[in-house]
């Protein structure tokens, strides 16, 4: 008996000694809930930081360096002279059209002008004898501008029955069939000059009051964005040269025009790209990690550690954002610490353990 005694009492001493016991002999601090694990933190810093635009933007001609070229009334394509893709230069023949039709009307037209011409200076001569009233001469008048205003446009349309480049530069486009009948406005052929051309950015109305005239761009190609992936292709630096002040119907969209200033490679019309255009800069930005914002109704917040590992919730004001860094205006001053991978699972108040910075 006095034995058993003896063994309780030791049993109750190293208990309250060690705090309890695990099997394999480690204690356990029973005094402090467990720590956070697996998380990542990171000091606030103060950097510039710049604010940016990013859209997505189509290669177009400029409009001065391109031509949409139609025949000038009903006719049939007589021959063709260029292809899809080749060089051409200012004046050179593009698409013969029959010419008998334009030559008629050019003649008709001749004649009802030469017409109009002698029965205006007869008005004009029985209206000074008292003949005719002036009335009269003024409706022979109007008849001769009328004819004058026909054969003008008859004349053209005959010149026009063979299409030529209205400027040095390359098809774009060739839909002409050689024998096929065609209609007036139907557009056969496109030129355009492959050194000048733009980028047009369509961006949303906010974005476009950010954005002003002169404003700097990065631009790549588009191909790492379509695809899902990395790998997008550095095209050169840019500038803003317009910004749309008219909202698109269909995209709801504003239509802002870059230039490349030192392209990388040369462009194709219609390629897709992506422009990051600087709007401005704040000089003093009180920068964090985007892996620390964790959304919070129509806000964000952030877990900041303090000096005894203890995360505490706050809302936060955000600025600019790219795809690594948040600039904050408010809710978080430079230097303190925020935790970063991890922050969805962090609760507030917890004991921030095992971090890694």
């Amino acid at each position: 008996m006095k034995r058993a005694a003896w063994l309780s009492l030791v049993m109750a001493g190293a208990a309250c000694r060690g705090g309890g016991n695990s099997g394999d002999g480690s204690a356990q601090d029973v005094s402090h809930e467990p720590g956070v694990l697996g998380v990542s933190t990171s000091v606030a810093t103060t950097r510039p930081f710049p604010h940016v635009v990013s859209a997505i933007g189509t290669v177009t001609p400029r409009p001065d360096r391109f031509a949409a070229l139609a025949p000038p009334g009903q006719t049939r394509v007589a021959r063709i002279f260029v292809v899809a893709g080749q060089p051409v230069a200012a004046g050179e023949a593009l698409i013969e059209f029959e010419h008998a039709p334009f030559d008629a009307a050019a003649q008709s037209a001749a004649a009802a002008l030469a017409n109009a011409e002698r029965a205006y200076a007869r008005a004009v001569r029985l209206v000074q004898a008292g003949v005719l009233a002036q009335k009269d001469s003024g409706q022979a008048a109007a008849d001769l501008a009328a004819a004058q205003s026909a054969a003008v446009t008859a004349r053209r349309a005959q010149e026009l029955s063979t299409l030529r480049a209205p400027l040095r530069g390359v098809v774009t486009r060739m839909s002409a069939v050689l024998g096929a009948s065609v209609d007036a406005n139907q557009t056969l052929v496109e030129v355009a000059d492959p050194m000048a051309l733009d980028i047009v950015f369509n961006v949303s109305p906010a974005e476009a009051s950010r954005i002003h005239s002169g404003d700097t761009a990065t631009v790549t190609s588009g191909e790492g964005t379509a695809r899902g992936g990395g790998g997008s292709e550095a095209l050169g630096p840019g500038i803003v040269t317009s910004i749309g002040v008219a909202v698109d119907s269909a995209s709801r969209a504003v239509a802002v025009r870059a230039r490349l200033t030192v392209p990388a490679r040369a462009l194709r019309i219609g390629e897709s790209v992506v422009g990051r255009i600087v709007t401005g800069e704040n000089p003093r930005a009180v920068v964090i990690p985007v892996d620390a914002l964790v959304p919070e109704g129509d806000g964000y917040r952030v877990f900041v550690v303090d000096s005894a590992g203890i995360a505490h919730a706050r809302a936060v004001t955000v600025g600019g954002r790219t795809e690594s860094l948040a600039e904050i205006l408010s809710g978080v001053a430079a230097g303190e610490t925020v935790v970063t991978t991890g922050a969805y699972g962090v609760q507030d108040s917890a004991r921030i353990g095992g971090a890694r910075r």
